[in-house]
C-alpha cells in the first residue's frame, strides 16, 4: 500500500491517544480499520530525546492535562516501548491497515527504518530540524512533510534539505497544517494548499486539528490528496491530544464523506451523465402550438411557445421557425413538425 495511489490517502492519527497502554493502542488501529481509513499513525519517540527538562507545555495541553507536571513529564507516561510498535506493526497487518508512526528523534527514525516503514511522516516542529531532515531524507523512502507554524521559505526550506539529502521529488508530500488545538476556523486557510502545490510542484494534502470533520472534506474538494486526522476512543480521556480528535463514528463519517467527494469530482469534461439521460426529455421543452393553428398560416411568436416534454423542436430553433408556414394544421399545445 502506497500514499502514491490514486484515491486520496486517508491517515487516522492515533499520536498519544493511547495513554501510553499498549492495548488500548491495538483498540485504536481495530477501530481506524473499521473506519476505512488507509493509515493509522503513532508517535515514536523517547522523551529525554526531544525535551528538555525545563520545556513548558503548550497551552492546550495545559488545558488538557493541567499544568502540575513538566512537558517531559507528560510524555514520559506517553511512550511506547520498542516491542509495542513491533506488536502494532503486525496488528496493523491483521486488520488490513497499513502501519504508521512519526519519529520525534534520530534514535526513533532508525528505529521506524528497521521496522521497514515504506513511509514516514514529518511532524511540523521537526521542519527546521536539518540533522532531522537529512537523515531521513537519506532514507530515500516516501516522506510526508506537515508545515504547520511554518511559512513558504521555510518550507521550501525543508524541501530543499530532503531532496539534497536524497529523497526523490515523487516520493515527497507536503501538507498545509495549523498546530492549534484545535484549529480557529479563521486560521485554516485552505487556499494554502494551492500556494504550496503551485511553488513546489509537489503533491499537496492537508493535515487538521479542527473541530468536526468539515474542514478536511473540503480540503478534499479542494485537491489534497492526502488528508490526516487525529482520532480517540473516547474524547473525554485524560491526555493532551483527546478533545481535539474525532470518535471512531465521526472518523467513519469523515472517511466516507471524503470517499464521496473523490468520486464527485470526477472529470474536467462537461458532458450529460448516464444517471441524468432519462430526465432530459421530461425537463426540457419544445416549441408547441400556443393556440390552434390553420395549415399554410405563418408560425409567430403569438401562435407558438414553449412547453415540456423536450421530445419535439428545441426551443433553440425559435428564430429559424418563426415565419414559416404551418404545414398541417395544429391544435392547442401540439408539438410543431416542419
Amino acid at each position: 500500500m502506497s500514499f502514491t495511489k490514486d484515491k486520496v490517502f486517508i491517515i487516522a492519527e492515533a499520536g498519544v491517544n493511547h495513554n501510553g497502554e499498549l492495548a488500548l493502542a491495538k483498540q485504536l488501529v481495530e477501530a481506524a480499520a473499521r473506519a476505512g481509513a488507509d493509515a493509522v499513525k503513532f508517535q515514536t519517540f523517547k522523551a529525554e530525546n526531544i525535551v528538555a527538562a525545563s520545556a513548558p507545555k503548550a497551552d492546550y495541553q495545559k488545558k488538557n492535562t493541567g499544568n502540575n507536571e513538566s512537558q517531559l513529564e507528560m510524555l514520559k507516561k506517553l511512550e511506547l516501548a520498542a516491542a509495542d510498535f513491533i506488536a502494532l506493526k503486525t496488528h496493523c497487518a491483521e486488520h488490513g491497515i497499513l502501519f504508521m508512526s512519526t519519529p520525534f528523534d534520530l534514535e526513533s527514525i532508525d528505529f521506524l527504518a528497521g521496522l521497514g516503514l515504506e513511509i514516514f511522516k514529518i511532524p511540523s516542529g521537526e521542519l527546521t530540524n536539518l540533522p532531522y531532515l537529512r537523515k531521513l531524507g537519506s532514507l530515500r523512502k516516501n516522506l510526508i512533510l506537515s508545515t504547520g507554524m511554518a511559512d513558504l521559505a521555510e518550507v521550501q526550506a525543508a524541501v530543499a534539505a530532503l531532496l539534497m539529502a536524497g529523497t526523490e521529488q515523487e516520493q515527497l508530500a507536503v501538507l498545509h497544517c495549523n498546530t492549534e488545538y484545535p484549529t480557529p476556523y479563521q486560521d485554516v486557510n485552505l487556499r494554502a494548499m494551492e500556494t504550496l502545490r503551485s511553488a513546489l510542484h509537489l503533491r499537496v494534502g492537508y493535515s487538521d486539528h479542527t473541530l468536526g470533520i468539515e474542514v478536511p472534506v473540503a480540503a478534499v474538494a479542494l485537491g489534497a490528496t492526502i488528508i490526516e486526522k487525529h482520532f480517540t476512543l473516547d474524547k473525554t480521556m485524560r491526555g493532551p491530544d483527546h478533545r481535539a480528535s474525532l470518535e471512531p463514528g465521526e472518523l467513519k463519517q469523515m472517511v466516507q464523506s471524503i470517499r464521496h467527494i473523490e468520486i464527485a469530482l470526477g472529470r474536467e469534461e462537461k458532458k450529460t451523465t448516464p444517471s441524468e439521460l432519462h430526465n432530459r426529455n421530461i425537463a426540457r421543452k419544445s416549441i408547441v402550438a400556443a393556440q390552434a393553428i390553420s395549415k399554410g398560416e405563418m408560425l409567430s411568436e403569438h401562435n407558438l411557445t414553449v412547453k415540456r416534454p423536450g421530445t419535439g423542436i428545441s426551443p433553440m430553433l425559435w428564430d429559424q421557425v418563426i415565419g414559416k408556414p404551418a404545414r398541417q394544421d395544429f391544435v392547442k399545445d401540439q408539438m410543431i413538425v416542419l
